[in-house]
C-alpha cells in the first residue's frame, strides 16, 4: 500500500494510505451554516455526534451555537462528556440493565442527560436501574425502525412518569428521507407525527417542552412545532448526501486518501476497501463511493482492501497516485479509524483522535 507525504509543519510523515482526512476549512463552513440555519428558524441545534465521534469537532459545533449533542450509546455519551459537553441526549431506546443503569447515573451526575424510551417495559427498566433521569418518548414517523405510533405515545409517557422518570418530550428520526426525492415527504411525515404525539402526551396530563426531529436530508425543511433538530452527517457530508443533492462536492469535508495499486483503461483499483470505507451501499446509490476530484468516477466493487473504480474518459492515474475517496456513509467510515488527519489549504495541520471509536454499548 502506498505512502503519501503531505507538505506539513510539525506533523510526522509519511502518512500511509488509506487514511481518513478532514478538511477543516470545509468543516468549519458546514458547522457555521447549519448553526445559522437553525438559529434563523428558532430551532435548537443538537447535532448527532455518532457521525464524527471526535472531541475537536464536537467543540466546534458547541462553540458555534449547538445547545448540546445527540449520541446513540452510553459509550458515546461518556466520550462526549469527557470532551466537555454538558448537555447530552441519547436518542436511542436503550434497554437498561444494572451495569448500563450505573453508567447512566454517573453521566447524569456530570451532565444534563436525556434518554430515549419507546415502551412501557423500557421505561420501567430505565427507572429501576438508572433512577429519575430525563426521558424523551420516541415516535415512529415513517421510517419504521423504532418508536411508538404517535397515538400510543401518551401511554408510554404516562408509564414513564409513574415509574419516576422526568418526561421532557417526544422525538423521531425521519430516516425515510434517505432516498432520491424522499426528503419533502419525510419532513411532512415527521411534522405530522410529532405534532400528534405532542398533543397526545399533553392530553394524557404530561407537560412537555421538547419536540425533537431532523436529519441531514430533511434539515432545510425542519419547521413547525419542532423545538430542536438533530442532523449529524452535515458536518462533513458523504457520497450519499452528494448523490441526494443535499450537498455539493464543495461541502464534503471527509475523504479517505487511497493509492492506485492497479490500472487499466477505464478502471483503477485503490487500496481502500470496506475496512477503510465501510460497506454501506443503499439500493438507490450508483456505487460504493465516489472520488471527490473526479465527478464521473464510481466505486463499482468493494472488497476488504480493494476498491474498483470505473474511470471516465481519459488516461487513468499512475500507479501510486493518491486520490480522495468519498465513502457512501461517513458515520461507518469514521468508526473504522483511530484518528483524523486534519488539513487546511491542502497542508496537514493537526491530527484528531476519534475519541468515541468503538463506543457501541
Amino acid at each position: 500500500m502506498g505512502d503519501h507525504r503531505w507538505h506539513s509543519s510539525g506533523v510526522p510523515a509519511p502518512l500511509r494510505t488509506p487514511y481518513a482526512v478532514v478538511d477543516v476549512d470545509v468543516l468549519d463552513r458546514n458547522v457555521v451554516a447549519m448553526a445559522a440555519s437553525a438559529r434563523a428558524r428558532g430551532l435548537d441545534l443538537r447535532p448527532h455526534a455518532k457521525t464524527h465521534k471526535c472531541a475537536e469537532i464536537a467543540r466546534r459545533q458547541l462553540a458555534s451555537g449547538a445547545v448540546g449533542l445527540t449520541v446513540a450509546t452510553a459509550g458515546e455519551a461518556e466520550a462526549m462528556a469527557d470532551a466537555g459537553c454538558a448537555d447530552l441526549f441519547v436518542a436511542y431506546p436503550l434497554w437498561v440493565d444494572a451495569d448500563r443503569g450505573a453508567r447512566l447515573r454517573e453521566l447524569a451526575d456530570r451532565v444534563a442527560l436525556r434518554v430515549g424510551v419507546e415502551s412501557v417495559e423500557g421505561a420501567e427498566a430505565l427507572a429501576r436501574h438508572a433512577g429519575p433521569v430525563d426521558v424523551v418518548v420516541e415516535v415512529d414517523s415513517g421510517h419504521h425502525r423504532t418508536g411508538v405510533a404517535p397515538e400510543d405515545s401518551g401511554a408510554v409517557a404516562v408509564a414513564a412518569a409513574r415509574a419516576g422518570l422526568r418526561v421532557r418530550g417526544v422525538f423521531t428520526f425521519p430516516g425515510h428521507g434517505y432516498g432520491p426525492g424522499s426528503a419533502p415527504r419525510a419532513a411532512s411525515d415527521e411534522l405530522a407525527a410529532l405534532g400528534l404525539a405532542a398533543a397526545v402526551v399533553r392530553a394524557a396530563g404530561v407537560e412537555i417542552d421538547v419536540v425533537s426531529g431532523g436529519s441531514t436530508p430533511t434539515a432545510p425543511l425542519t419547521s413547525g412545532e419542532l423545538t430542536e433538530m438533530r442532523p449529524g452527517v452535515y458536518v462533513v457530508n458523504d457520497a450519499q448526501q452528494w448523490e441526494l443533492g443535499t450537498c455539493g462536492p464543495d461541502a464534503i469535508a471527509f475523504t479517505v486518501a487511497a493509492s492506485v495499486v492497479s490500472r487499466r483503461p477505464g478502471r483503477v483499483v485503490l487500496d481502500a476497501g470496506s475496512k477503510a470505507l465501510g460497506a454501506d451501499r443503499p439500493d438507490w446509490t450508483t456505487g460504493s463511493g465516489r472520488l471527490l476530484d473526479v465527478a464521473g468516477a464510481r466505486i463499482v466493487a468493494l472488497s476488504e482492501h480493494h476498491a474498483t473504480v470505473t474511470w471516465p474518459d481519459g488516461e487513468p492515474p499512475a500507479l501510486g497516485a493518491v486520490l480522495r475517496v468519498v465513502p457512501n456513509h461517513v458515520c461507518a467510515a469514521v468508526n473504522l479509524v483511530d484518528e483524523l488527519v486534519v488539513t487546511s489549504g491542502g497542508d496537514v495541520v493537526d491530527r484528531w483522535a476519534v475519541a468515541a471509536r468503538g463506543a457501541n454499548s
